[in-house]
């Protein structure tokens, strides 16, 4: 087996590094972090941007791992194209046509979290937060 394909294997196989602790932000790689887990892990996490929508299939998940005292981000590459839904304190708030998805500071709960995925022209969007105002879609 080559080194190549035996090291692939062992990604499929092993998880490790499918978990990812941001503290200064990141842009997304469409195959390196496709299918990651991403824990904001700082007071000032910055923005999480995805690759394009045009990689049908990638998908994540963003949780909250820190009390963040500066807004986190999961933007859109292009912007205007994250559609869905999110629990936020009980309340269904909708996404229409955002480019980005906000974790608000001071109103965040560790645990929140926003997981999308693309069709190709679309990201969907679903989360969820304790409290109110913890997640807004802009």
């Amino acid at each position: 087996m080559s080194n190549w394909l035996s090291e692939r294997f062992k990604d499929l196989v092993n998880f490790d590094g499918m978990v990812e602790q941001v503290t200064a932000g990141k842009t997304c790689l469409a195959n390196k972090d496709n299918g990651k887990t991403f824990i904001l892990g700082d007071a000032a996490p910055g923005t999480i941007t995805l690759p394009a929508v045009t990689n049908t299939g990638f998908k994540c998940k963003v949780i909250v791992g820190f009390a963040i005292t500066t807004n986190g981000v999961l933007a859109s590459a292009e912007g205007g194209n994250m559609e869905g839904a999110l629990m936020v304190a009980s309340t269904v708030v909708s996404v229409p046509a955002a480019g980005q998805i906000n974790f608000v500071a001071s109103a965040e709960n560790i645990g929140d979290e926003v997981e999308v995925e693309s069709d190709g022209t679309y990201w969907h969007v679903r989360g969820s937060a304790l409290t109110t105002a913890a997640l807004t879609a802009t």
